[in-house]
């Protein structure tokens, strides 16, 4: 671990300061420090360490990638509180997108906004199984063999895997083999069970969701991590959420971004039931972001500000707090679009052009992280 000099000067608050040393010079990372660390008013000198440590890795550089985000389904049963998105079986709203139309959309975007990555997400289907996925992977591979397939939560899979009577390690097997390159985060919201008794009891268990990153891992799937904060955890929650995702990391390193965003309650149940009413906004982003990167030093590499929940201008003040990557243009949006929140779709000149105006060098990266193009 490097001695960051810089840490030693930046703060007399020494409480702080002492907490962050341990961790960046020590790699001692105990719970109750992250608890301090989110607990922390002190959101300024989080924020210049965690600039700083982005910027000893990356420089001026921040990432992003062009993508299509294909939700080829918004039927399922597992009803969670916080999605708008979602309509149960035969619900005269309820669709299942056909594999020709999958393809069209795909070429679509490829043809149109040269897409490196295709985020393929959607309800938790009974009725589909896991043929459907492999025969859409395989058509998907052969037609655009550029286009990473970055689909399905651990969820998801845990789904596929019941529906098709099969374990999750098998289902994993035959969909790398048909294509899926990597895994995306999604599903794990907090990674506590308490969290998922309230927000999402019909979901899968906190350690179903690890376990099931972890059969990805060990079989070579990437995937990114994700955390999904401002429903009913405490702050005591998220740690232990990070804690999670942090020893999960050191065991197998198969975690390529973390991505913390803000719940949206908007039109959602928990907003009908009076459970949460406003989303957190754009102090806490700034705090995740910042503890993300500094308890993440070494280990998970890039970290994502996600304007798609948070905004673009908390996006771009996201990176003085150590995001380095913008995320997606995510062509195509449903499941945050569904809140009405805000628009959900990014052209990549207007991310290059908001990296820009932050003094950046903007770059795009494919679904590995590898750059591809400086602006």
């Amino acid at each position: 671990m490097q001695n960051i000099q810089f840490i030693d000067n930046y703060s007399k608050n020494t409480d702080l300061l002492n907490i962050i040393n341990k961790i960046i010079k020590q790699n001692d990372i105990q719970l109750n420090d992250v608890i301090s660390l989110l607990e922390t008013k002190d959101i300024q000198h989080l924020g210049l360490v965690s600039n700083y440590l982005r910027e000893i890795q990356f420089g001026k550089t921040v990432t992003f990638i062009n993508n299509l985000i294909l939700n080829y389904t918004n039927v399922c049963i597992t009803n969670c509180k916080f999605c708008a998105f979602y309509r149960p079986p035969n619900h005269q709203e309820s669709y299942t997108v056909s594999q020709d139309e999958i393809l069209k959309r795909i070429i679509f975007a490829k043809s149109n906004f040269n897409i490196k990555q295709v985020l393929f997400q959607g309800g938790h289907n009974p009725k589909l199984n896991i043929e459907y996925f492999e025969e859409i992977f395989r058509t998907i591979s052969l037609k655009c063999p550029d286009v990473a397939i970055h689909g399905l939560s651990a969820s998801e899979i845990d789904m596929i895997s019941k529906v098709s009577r099969s374990s999750t390690k098998e289902v994993l097997q035959r969909l790398k083999k048909s294509g899926l390159a990597s895994l995306p985060g999604a599903g794990a919201e907090i990674l506590d069970d308490e969290v998922k008794d309230i927000i999402s009891p019909l979901k899968i268990s906190s350690d179903t969701w690890l376990r099931i990153m972890e059969e990805a891992h060990l079989l070579g799937i990437k995937s990114s991590a994700t955390m999904m904060y401002g429903t009913v955890e405490s702050i005591e929650q998220r740690a232990r959420h990070l804690m999670k995702i942090l020893s999960l990391q050191r065991k197998t390193n198969g975690f390529m971004a973390f991505i913390p965003w803000s719940f949206e309650p908007n039109k959602t149940e928990m907003q009908d039931k009076g459970l949460v009413r406003y989303p957190l906004g754009g102090f806490e982003l700034l705090k995740m972001i910042s503890v993300s990167r500094i308890i993440f030093h070494g280990l998970i590499d890039h970290l994502q500000s996600s304007w798609l929940t948070n905004g673009v201008g908390m996006a771009q003040l996201a990176i003085f707090h150590g995001s380095d990557d913008f995320g997606g243009t995510l062509i195509g949006e449903e499941v945050v679009s569904a809140t009405g929140a805000r628009s959900t779709e990014l052209l990549a000149g207007n991310i290059i052009n908001s990296i820009k105006a932050m003094k950046f060098t903007p770059a795009e990266r494919n679904n590995n992280y590898e750059i591809i193009k400086y602006y």
